[in-house]
């Protein structure tokens, strides 16, 4: 959403801006653009639930080399964001609370895009807001009040406007799900992340330099990445799903990643109390059947 041709460089204008006030003005300009792709997100989804994850990746990502910017304070700015292991840095959550007008001009336009859609269609839109890479209640709890005060100013009441949730997909989070579930409507269980800070293992590495010599030794026979891992990572999803449930018994529990996609997950995720699982576009049809022979399987067992 952030990366398209006619948003891009707003988006680097943005994360290069100093000053808060400097930021929203750029924000401003990206407003309009993220309301129209969440109309259109919801038009096409008819009255199903979307799920609308707030910005995730390092800011870094949307930057040029600052190599490539002229000197100045824009490449010291560039710079400053440069991160050693971005993946376990400021992403996620962790964005909102400290730039919270980005996640701000994001639920705004989501929020408008719902009663835009609305008024157009007659129906509410059914709006989930996911906030990713949760590990502390607390940073929940504040996100939550951040949410419910920007949808308040705009006429729009939890839970029978939105619901809200969050990404399990760090370890602590799994260990804590009783106290994070307090604040969450709903778990999506971010398999990809979890099996990195599980196991220690960069997704982005292990094919070329692991998981060649580590099938040849039989330390496992398939990519943690492709069939999850579950005496260990698998593990700490169920504990997370049985925590969640434990303080809120209705509370939606799902699967967002490649995992989502691979058969013998799918049977895994179904037997941990899973509800739902979230797939690449392309892996939906194996999906669909991998979810309805584990089903099928359960009743007849």
């Amino acid at each position: 959403m952030f990366f398209g041709e006619d948003r891009h460089e707003k988006m680097v204008q943005v994360i290069l801006a100093d000053e808060v006030d400097e930021r929203r003005k750029r924000l401003d300009e990206l407003a309009p653009l993220q309301q129209g792709d969440f109309e259109g997100l919801f038009e096409a989804m008819e009255g199903l639930p979307v799920t609308i994850r707030l910005l995730d990746p390092p800011l870094h990502e949307f930057l040029p080399d600052p190599d490539e910017l002229p000197e100045g304070p824009q490449q010291d700015r560039a710079r400053s964001l440069q991160e050693v292991n971005p993946m376990l840095g400021t992403r996620g959550v962790r964005l909102g609370l400290l730039y919270p007008e980005i996640y701000e001009m994001q639920v705004r336009a989501m929020m408008l895009a719902a009663k835009a859609v609305r008024d157009r269609t007659g129906e509410m839109p059914h709006l989930e807001v996911m906030i990713p890479l949760v590990d502390y209640e607390r940073e929940l709890d504040l996100m939550r009040d951040h949410i419910e005060r920007i949808a308040h100013e705009e006429g729009m009441e939890h839970p029978a406007d939105y619901t809200i949730g969050t990404m399990i997909e760090l370890p602590r989070a799994c260990f804590l799900a009783d106290r994070i579930a307090e604040e969450a409507d709903f778990f999506s269980f971010g398999t990809n992340d979890l099996t990195q800070t599980a196991l220690g293992f960069s997704r982005d590495d292990i094919e070329g330099k692991i998981l060649a010599r580590y099938i040849d030794l039989k330390i496992f026979d398939r990519s943690p990445f492709e069939t999850i891992d579950a005496p260990g990572v698998g593990q700490m999803l169920r504990m997370g799903a049985w925590l969640g449930r434990k303080t809120k018994p209705d509370i939606k529990l799902g699967v967002c990643g490649e995992h989502g996609g691979d058969p013998d997950s799918i049977d895994f995720f179904h037997h941990s109390g899973i509800d739902y699982v979230s797939c690449s576009p392309y892996r939906v049809p194996v999906a669909r059947v991998a979810a309805a022979q584990a089903a099928v399987r359960a009743a007849a067992g």
